[in-house]
């Protein structure tokens, strides 16, 4: 029996029928930003090649593009044994492509000149150079640049990201008025401590880096979702909510700063807020978590419309303990104890040792039903703590 593919709300496929459309529509739909390659003499300039691609990718995936996360292309590089900053060959740019399922690649070059009639305080004058390859229809686009102060890399920067978009979405572009409006310029050092903490090796040069890019720049929001993530994985759900709270609509990361936000206002106990945020998120990708999340704090309010959210995110992965238990928990609450105990059945094939599944069980044959006060059974909701949201446009951009 094949595996099947599905999204919420939406009919099961088995996973053949994808193939074909897979091996087309992946590619179509996919951007892959390059590093921009580093054509001065100084590695310590590295970091601004690095900037210069997250923010094009940042564009294209704020403007509802598909884009290759970060975290895979460096994969991709470690795989092929490149260096991220050096220049590449148009062969080994097409090789990162094909590893990578991507359609269309952005990369480039920058350089820095300096003038010798520039005043003192002059960081020099810097040139981007930009390319899109179109791997569907095997064509070159044109080179497009952006030449200023290095002290005006913020403008450089939204000025090629705005070009950028104009050759590879010319359709749903928006001027470039518009576009400025929605990217407020950034402080160029805010913006380098920002790259040095996403290149950062140790999660305390991180935060240091990322600190001081909020610090330095109050209205810069991605080191905000940085520290937001940071402190998250520490636990600590207070700090974390407040920096998630900074990251602004237009940004890429907003979606998952909300569903993040979320999960540490449920943390906190303020389910009427997580409610709300999961609520948010769902409208606009309705993922199984997403749901699972949102019936998680419509269940601690004591919602009857937990109960059909439950269901709805276990039709999306039907084999999924958390929504197994969830799903069981919820009908045991109810008193339906016949359909719970199937539910609770299920998980401990999945997980023999799951203790909290086995107790309910229990009660479940014993009809033995909620006890106020009981520590034991109360507040057993799970979440879910990923969020996969580019997959999830993925599989939804070929459906």
């Amino acid at each position: 029996m094949p595996p099947e593919f599905t999204l919420v709300g939406m009919k099961r496929f088995p996973a053949l029928f994808f193939l074909p459309i897979l091996a087309v529509s992946l590619r179509a739909e996919t951007f892959l930003v390059l590093p921009f390659f580093n054509q001065t003499s100084q590695s310590n300039l590295d970091w601004i090649g690095e900037s210069i691609g997250e923010n094009i990718r940042d564009t294209l995936a704020a403007e509802g593009g598909l884009t290759v996360s970060r975290e895979d292309r460096q994969e991709a590089y470690r795989r092929l044994t490149l260096k991220p900053y050096s220049l590449l060959t148009k062969a080994s740019v097409i090789k990162l492509a094909e590893v990578l399922d991507a359609g269309e690649v952005i990369f480039g070059k920058f350089e820095l000149q300096q003038d010798p009639t520039a005043g003192q305080g002059s960081r020099g004058t810097l040139r981007i150079t930009a390319q899109i390859l179109d791997l569907r229809r095997i064509r070159e686009g044109p080179e497009f640049v952006a030449i200023g102060a290095m002290d005006d890399l913020a403008a450089l920067q939204t000025h090629l990201a705005w070009q950028t978009l104009q050759i590879a979405m010319p359709k749903t572009a928006p001027s470039e008025e518009e576009f400025h409006k929605r990217r407020p310029p950034v402080r160029v050092d805010a913006m380098e401590n920002y790259i040095r903490g996403l290149l950062a090796a140790s999660e305390e040069q991180k935060h240091h880096f990322f600190a001081q890019a909020a610090r330095l720049d109050p209205g810069f929001s991605q080191p905000c979702f940085q520290l937001g993530k940071l402190n998250w994985l520490r636990k600590n759900y207070r700090a974390a909510a407040e920096w998630f709270d900074r990251v602004r609509p237009t940004d890429n990361n907003y979606r998952a700063a909300t569903f993040f936000g979320g999960a540490c206002r449920y943390y906190l106990g303020d389910y009427g807020a997580a409610q709300a945020a999961f609520e948010m998120v769902a409208k606009d990708v309705p993922m199984n978590e997403v749901i699972n999340n949102l019936a998680a704090a419509q269940s601690r309010r004591s919602l009857p419309e937990a109960l059909e959210n439950f269901k709805k995110a276990l039709e999306g992965d039907p084999n999924d303990t958390v929504y197994l238990f969830n799903l069981g928990y919820a009908l045991w609450k109810r008193g339906d104890f016949e359909p719970a105990a199937e539910r609770l059945r299920a998980v401990l094939q999945r997980d023999p040792d799951d203790q909290q599944a086995t107790t309910l069980l229990g009660m479940c044959l014993r009809k033995s039903g909620p006890r106020p006060g009981d520590a034991k059974t109360e507040g057993l909701e799970m979440l879910k703590h990923e969020f996969e949201e580019s997959a999830f446009l993925k599989l939804r951009s070929i459906l």
